[in-house]
């Protein structure tokens, strides 16, 4: 009789999962795979899948600038929908991005399948046993509604599809650290507030043709702590190459040649910078995947790979949810520990050209002739004519610029930019209720340049720096970063001005770099013939530096503001970086009390 009763639930139930699965056909699957919905049209299912399921709940996360909300499912076996709660059930915590590139958008599509065949295929409910899911179908909101045929002239397919950057014109994937967009503010205190365990970026690629339908990108190259790379690499990695090859898509590693558009050149295998996604969760301990599938291959063909890599990463982290936790909690605890700052820490890297390893590389047959029309290379490349090279890969990666960390760091409160974006990283901060004297590390800076072309709105400096003790009194209101949290990595990023990608570099502290007091010639004359007949060794440096530097001999007004620079009256804040450094441990302890 059980089983009876068996059988006849079965054929009430199978006929309800198929109705679900025909009501919920993604618009990709209706056109057979060569259309992506629009904003509104993504929301709506989204918004069908919440009103249909238990499983998946949608809200958003913030607002474009255009007015449109960023739109979040989250997938939880008991429809939780808060950090709390899914803490409380132990799950690991995965999110997955679409469309930050709104051009590129494979993994919206794949994604919305994906969680569409969880809500009602019973065979994938296990996915969330102990995985909770959180997915970002479009981030780049406005740049997808820039709709059009002609956004990406290296894709072939979708009909029609978003534009890479915001309406703002800004590339949120170089925007990680800095957050100047709206959007991004929005990204991190999402992601601050969740702390994924684990992180999938889904992108389409540009460069060279070969055979790879997808390739991907993992931090194993010194980024993280030793025991997150080596579960990275050594279990990750490998979970993901035999498992998409087992499905009928060989993968391999993001592909960069060390000539553009040239296979046999070599490949490189380097660092993500924090400003990228994966960089930036590296630096948070997190394990990052980026996915890029190939932008010559049929868009179908695309968004069914992005859907295999998207299932097998689900698998992993159910199968490694308590493991994988674990290390990240050592890595954590060893960011916010003082072994962790008795050592230097890289923050660029560079590939060792003189250390390689050959793989083999399915590529395509390729000439290189030189253009009759530009006078420059013209690669050819036929795919009808498949090879296998065996070729040199350089993924040892050495520290290009590394710096000694203190165990803290202090704002005056009047760089409250710099302090807010603090605060969307999540970084812990303590604010001084009454001044403060204290002994710091003080940064100078010299030969500054700013880059002359634009990049992500900003013109990026580079410069040369010096480094003093010096006692200084911090007014009521400064910050105090204690370097004894877990997110230690980021806050280097962030203050340390060899970094990159700090906020010195992007520009947020130009105005300290810009003379502001000046002098009259007439004064300034007669003031640099006192200071020479009083000073002997000053007129030694003087005749030092002019024949070091003839630019400097030849220009009057160098000249005698080098002089002006040699008075009291020369601003003692002009190239200083206002941030200190806390190198003693007694003195911060003292501070937060």
């Amino acid at each position: 009789m059980r089983f009876l009763t068996i059988i006849l639930a079965s054929f009430i139930v199978f006929p309800t999962l198929y109705a679900q699965e025909i009501r919920f056909l993604t618009l990709f699957e209706k056109s057979a795979g060569n259309k992506t919905p629009r904003y509104d049209e993504t929301v709506g299912y989204c918004k069908s899948l919440d009103a249909a399921s238990p499983l998946i709940s949608y809200t958003t996360f913030g607002n474009s600038p255009q007015g449109r909300n960023l739109p979040l499912l989250i997938a939880d076996k008991n429809g939780s929908t808060t950090p709390a709660a899914v803490a409380k059930s132990g799950n690991a915590v995965l999110l997955i991005q679409a469309c930050i590139h709104a051009g590129e958008p494979d993994g919206k599509d794949a994604g919305l399948m994906l969680l569409r065949d969880i809500a009602f295929n019973a065979k994938f409910r296990s996915l969330l046993d102990h995985v909770t899911i959180l997915f970002i179908p479009i981030f780049n909101v406005d740049g997808h509604e820039r709709f059009g045929r002609y956004n990406r002239i290296n894709q072939n397919g979708p009909e029609e599809m978003g534009w890479r950057t915001t309406a703002q014109n800004l590339n949120l994937n170089r925007d990680f650290l800095k957050a100047d967009a709206p959007e991004m503010k929005a990204w991190l205190k999402l992601y601050n507030t969740w702390l994924p365990d684990f992180f999938v970026d889904c992108h389409v690629t540009d460069g060279a043709d070969y055979q790879y339908i997808l390739t991907y990108a993992l931090e194993t190259n010194g980024s993280m702590e030793k025991g997150l790379s080596d579960w990275t690499s050594g279990v990750c990695d490998p979970y993901l190459v035999n498992g998409m090859k087992e499905k009928g898509y060989p993968i391999f590693p993001y592909v960069e040649f060390r000539r553009w558009h040239d296979p046999r050149s070599g490949l490189l295998g380097g660092v993500a910078p924090p400003m990228l996604s994966q960089g930036y969760c590296a630096a948070q301990n997190r394990p990052g995947l980026l996915i890029e599938t190939h932008m010559l291959k049929p868009y179908k063909s695309r968004v069914e790979s992005t859907y295999a890599m998207l299932k097998l990463v689900i698998e992993l982290l159910d199968r490694d949810y308590v493991s994988l936790k674990k290390l990240e909690k050592a890595a954590d605890d060893y960011s916010s520990g003082p072994v962790f700052r008795k050592q230097k820490m890289p923050v660029s890297f560079s590939e060792l050209l003189t250390d390689s390893v050959m793989v083999d590389f399915k590529g395509v047959e390729y000439s290189m002739d030189t253009s009759d029309l530009t006078g420059g290379l013209w690669f050819k490349y036929d795919n009808t004519k498949p090879v296998t090279w065996t070729i040199p890969i350089f993924t040892t990666n050495k520290a290009s610029a590394e710096v000694s960390l203190p165990e803290a760091y202090i704002i005056p409160p009047e760089w409250t930019n710099v302090i807010d974006r603090l605060k969307l990283h999540g970084i812990s901060m303590k604010t001084l209720i009454k001044p403060f004297t204290v002994k710091t590390s003080v940064s100078r800076f010299s030969n500054v340049k700013w880059q002359q072309r634009s990049y992500e709105g900003r013109h990026k400096a580079t410069y040369d720096l010096a480094d003093t003790m010096e006692t200084h009194t911090y007014p009521a209101g400064s910050v105090l970063v204690d370097m004894n949290q877990r997110r230690a990595r980021v806050i280097a990023y962030l203050l340390e001005p060899k970094s990159p990608d700090s906020f010195v570099a992007w520009g947020f502290f130009d105005a300290i770099l810009e003379q502001k007091e000046y002098f009259e010639s007439y004064v300034m004359e007669p003031q640099a013939r006192k200071m020479l007949a009083a000073d002997p060794s000053l007129k030694a440096e003087f005749e030092r530096k002019k024949a070091a530097d003839p630019a400097f001999a030849k220009s009057s007004d160098a000249i005698l503001n080098w002089f002006y620079s040699k008075t009291p009256w020369w601003d003692s804040h002009y190239n200083v970086y206002p941030v200190g450094r806390i190198l003693d441990r007694t003195s911060v302890t003292e501070l937060s009390r």
